[in-house]
């Protein structure tokens, strides 16, 4: 049976909903579901009938293709000027002992590391520093693009830029063209948590606003150029802020065309100052996913980032919406582990990210940043790994 045979078969059950016959209805005909029956979703929608609408959306636009890249992580420091709820990452400059600062030229070291690897990206995000200002941030960008072009440098979330440029009495138009100019390639999603100032203020209200965080992407889009977006969820927000959060998004995305991938982000409790919060549920965290997906019609992509939300999981998403499964890793990140991730070492080798995805009936795809076909994996057979010697000890009788 065919994902559009398993969509006519949920709207010939006659004790569904006239709203989920409708939304059912709506993602057959490839029509856009409003704000009320998003939350309607959220609130009266099982888990089977979401992953039916999501998988079929999913497959209409990526088949079985499951893509992921070969990247690493760049964290200039996690000593941070602002003081945000649920992160578990950052340390407040007071509690410096606990931190660390990178030099430029231990950054430059960090990148020189993977100069034999086929790395394609470097993502580049930390916490708030005043020495980590725009002349800072273009020295490093330049310097990446002078010693390996080829790699895409992905960096800086919508917090450190709204920092950075108001410290430099520049616009974020002009900021954003500086960053461009000095190798910035593309935008990660983060600092989205949830836009609505009611959640917002709560959990994040020392940094930029969520206005402000579409602002920076839309002059970033207006360069002719990409990036992700986030949302943060599971913690104290309602399911109507989530809806309000995508439909943000929605909204931008409609305008700019810029946005590439949503990534839903799940809340975790562990050493942070909302740790009496109790996490969602991997079903609560695949109906995300789903509901995600056929809400954010205008986005291409939808990713679930294995490291954070264990490999099992990363898996069964696969059924839920989601196409992209992010990188490799290699153990450069501490963002996921400190804050009680099941990876408390995030490394994959591409061997293992393909059998993962193979594992679930999915094609492996390794992408660049910018989402070109860089391998695809389908019939690749790799080398078999060199077993390891044991010798016989002698027993004693």
């Amino acid at each position: 049976m065919n994902t559009t045979e398993q969509v006519e078969k949920i709207l010939a059950d006659t004790s569904l909903s006239t709203e989920l016959q409708n939304i059912a209805k709506k993602v057959l005909n490839k029509e856009r579901i409003n704000f009320d029956e998003g939350v309607y979703l959220y609130e009266h929608a099982e888990l089977g009938y979401l992953g039916v609408l999501a998988n079929h959306i999913r497959e209409e636009k990526h088949g079985d293709k499951t893509y992921f890249n070969r990247n690493f992580h760049l964290e200039p420091t996690n000593l941070c000027v602002y003081d945000c709820k649920f992160c578990s990452y950052s340390r407040l400059i007071k509690q410096k002992e606990e931190g660390w600062a990178l030099t430029m030229e231990q950054m430059l070291d960090i990148v020189k590391k993977y100069d034999d690897e086929p790395v394609t990206e470097v993502h580049i995000v930390g916490g708030v520093l005043p020495q980590y200002d725009v002349e800072f941030y273009s020295a490093l960008f330049s310097a990446i693009q002078a010693h390996r072009p080829e790699l895409h440098v992905k960096a800086l979330t919508p917090v450190e830029y709204h920092y950075i440029f108001k410290k430099a009495k520049i616009d974020y138009a002009t900021g954003m063209k500086l960053m461009k100019e000095a190798g910035l390639q593309s935008m990660p999603g983060g600092g989205a948590e949830i836009f609505h100032p009611e959640i917002r203020e709560q959990i994040a209200k020392d940094k930029c606003t969520g206005e402000q965080w579409l602002a920076i992407h839309e002059e970033w889009h207006k360069l002719g150029m990409r990036s992700n977006a986030t949302m943060l969820y599971g913690h104290i927000e309602k399911f109507w802020h989530r809806v309000d959060h995508m439909e943000k998004l929605r909204a931008l995305q409609d305008q700019t065309g810029g946005f590439q991938t949503f990534i839903p982000l799940k809340f975790r409790n562990q050493h942070n100052q909302m740790s009496n919060v109790p996490e969602s549920s991997v079903i609560e965290d695949l109906r995300n996913y789903a509901i995600a997906r056929i809400y954010m019609d205008n986005f291409d992509h939808i990713k679930a980032y294995w490291a954070m939300i264990s490999r099992e999981t990363a898996q069964l998403s696969l059924n839920y919406g989601v196409d992209d499964i992010d990188g490799t890793l290699d153990d450069t990140t501490k963002i996921y582990s400190m804050a009680g991730a099941e990876e408390q070492t995030p490394a994959m080798s591409t061997r293992e990210l393909v059998n993962l995805i193979k594992q679930v009936g999915r094609k492996a795809i390794e992408r660049d940043t910018l989402y070109n076909v860089v391998t695809d994996f389908e019939n690749v057979v790799f080398e078999e790994e060199k077993k390891p010697q044991y010798y016989k000890l002698p027993v004693v009788s």
